[in-house]
């Protein structure tokens, strides 16, 4: 009878047991469907909500983050970047149930109930993907772009400037010969030089003498190279790419800037010097230059290191791309057989893979200091659901970032020269290199100038 009752206890234990979890399983259906429930009828509301456009807006601006940022992004971070977007705003959400997209809307909605006027709902939602886009790493390079601000940028990739007439600046007439334009630029730096040397002159004088001193010599470079001369009357687009003889050997090419025309500069320069037989030097130079349209590489490249040759590769989002190059070599620049490179700190983006792949590939001494460390490759997205009818957006965005000859990325760390002009023997070291007193003493000068 003991055992009985004992038998008959334990099977009590376990029925009820079991319907403490059977409660347990139910209780949690519920509060799973009822947080769903949450979920779907915030979303409900937030869709029927007048303020749905600017929603709508800020939601593609999430989704086409996530999608093409250069890395991975998760909701929680970038949930967090709009919630730090309506703090800075004077926007602190009351209620938030999610870190995610939908807790994002909600979240918005919120702060734009707050607003009053349409204007100011325009304003806020603008400031408020700005601020994300802002704040996405690397900083600053992320941005919202207006229709112009798009109109600048391309004209800058393009190296257009709408707002400068290169023959005014040099006060002579679009037919004009090579040397009077060459006289003009003369006349016009020495006035300026004598400007920024007085030392009567005040500070903002200077500073103007030096910015048209700069906008000299682009008329010059530009109007007196004869390809350059009729690219810039047909488009308005000046010259990237410069050559001058330095000496009867050695050629000095100067590439300002990677722009759509960069490679049909680079062909024009290289053979208008061919005619020269006694050059075996070049002297290709980098600095300061601020990269530009990064697919212009597998073109720009291919003359120097060959056809169909692994260049680099581009990082995103946990995946390697490796580029080709897609054109080969050319004659007139196969000639030259001793190569110093030039690089310096305000070299960036694809500046910065061109030096990285011609010192992978050993063509000449990389010779400079380091460069910018602006590795990245931006993109710019349409954007369908906009926010008034008066303008137009569109998402300025980090897509990729580029690595250099050691397989690290270039973002924060720049380019190496193989020979530092920081260190105090470079000279000695470049003539190691490249034993020709003349290429130093040449090299020292550009550096120097």
């Amino acid at each position: 009878m003991k055992r009985l009752h004992q038998s008959i206890s334990i099977s009590q234990r376990i029925l009820t047991l079991i319907g403490w979890v059977v409660l347990i399983i139910a209780i949690g259906a519920i509060g799973l469907a009822l947080y769903q429930s949450i979920d779907i009828e915030e979303e409900q509301v937030v869709n029927n909500t007048e303020d749905n456009k600017y929603i709508e807006f800020l939601s593609e601006i999430y989704d086409k983050v996530q999608e093409n940022y250069w890395e991975v992004i998760t909701d929680e971070a970038l949930f967090t970047l709009y919630k730090q977007a309506a703090e800075k705003l004077e926007k602190q959400p009351e209620v938030i149930i999610n870190s995610d997209r939908v807790g994002m809307r909600s979240m918005m909605k919120q702060a734009l109930d707050s607003i009053e006027t349409e204007e100011d709902k325009k304003d806020f939602t603008v400031n408020v993907a700005t601020i994300v886009l802002y704040n996405l790493q690397p900083l600053g390079r992320s941005g919202l772009y207006t229709t112009q601000k798009e109109t600048e940028l391309w004209n800058n990739v393009k190296n257009i400037d709408p707002d400068t007439n290169l023959y005014d600046e040099l006060e002579v007439s679009e037919d004009a010969t090579v040397e009077d334009i060459t006289d003009a630029a003369e006349e016009k730096t020495n006035e300026l030089n004598n400007i920024i040397t007085d030392g009567n002159k005040t500070e903002e004088e200077i500073q103007e003498a030096q910015s048209k001193l700069a906008t000299i010599q682009r008329a010059e470079e530009t109007l007196t190279q004869t390809g350059a001369r009729n690219t810039y009357n047909e488009s308005g687009v000046e010259a990237t790419v410069y050559g001058e003889m330095l000496t009867n050997n050695i050629l000095h090419m100067k590439v300002k800037k990677m722009s759509p025309t960069s490679f049909t500069e680079l062909q024009q320069v290289a053979n208008e010097y061919d005619q020269y037989d006694k050059l075996d030097t070049l002297i290709l130079d980098l600095r300061g230059n601020i990269g530009g349209s990064i697919d212009l590489m597998p073109y720009f490249l291919g003359p120097f290191i060959g056809p169909n040759q692994y260049a680099y590769e581009t990082y995103h989002q946990g995946e390697y791309e490796p580029v080709k190059t897609k054109v080969g070599w050319l004659p007139s620049l196969v000639r030259y057989k001793k190569v110093v490179v030039l690089q310096d700190e305000l070299g960036q983006s694809s500046a910065e893979v061109m030096s990285a792949v011609l010192k992978k590939y050993n063509v000449g001494v990389l010779v400079g200091t380091n460069s910018r460390g602006w590795g990245t490759i931006e993109a710019v997205f349409d954007i369908a659901n906009q926010i008034t009818d008066e303008e137009t957006y569109k998402m300025f965005l980090v897509h990729s970032i580029t690595l250099r000859d050691d397989n690290q990325p270039i973002e924060g760390r720049g380019v190496d020269p193989t020979i530092d002009i920081k260190n105090e023997d470079w000279e000695d070291q470049l003539y190691t290199y490249i034993p020709s007193q003349t290429l130093v003493n040449s090299v020292k000068t550009l550096i120097n100038k």
